[in-house]
């Protein structure tokens, strides 16, 4: 059986910073708004806002992005910078 990781532990850094809690704020959106629109879960897109997320699948990426009328580069920027 695999044990699970604690959850004060960080994950390996991506290098990449997902700016939806910016982007959300801006539309004066929810994240429950925004899940019903995308048809993903609430917790997912948690993973995505909070940077624990280790890949997205274009499709998805898409759809937030229609959801957030904005380009991929303003939702996921380089976290060295």
């Amino acid at each position: 059986m695999a044990r699970a990781r604690p959850a004060e532990e960080d994950p390996v850094p991506t290098g990449v910073h997902c700016r939806l809690d910016e982007l959300l704020a801006a539309r004066g959106m929810t994240l429950t708004r925004l899940s019903e629109l995308v048809g993903m879960s609430i917790v997912n897109l948690s993973v995505l806002k909070n940077d624990r997320a280790r890949a997205i699948r274009f499709s998805t990426l898409i759809a937030i992005c229609q959801a957030l009328d904005c380009e991929i580069g303003e939702l996921l920027v380089r976290a060295d910078r």
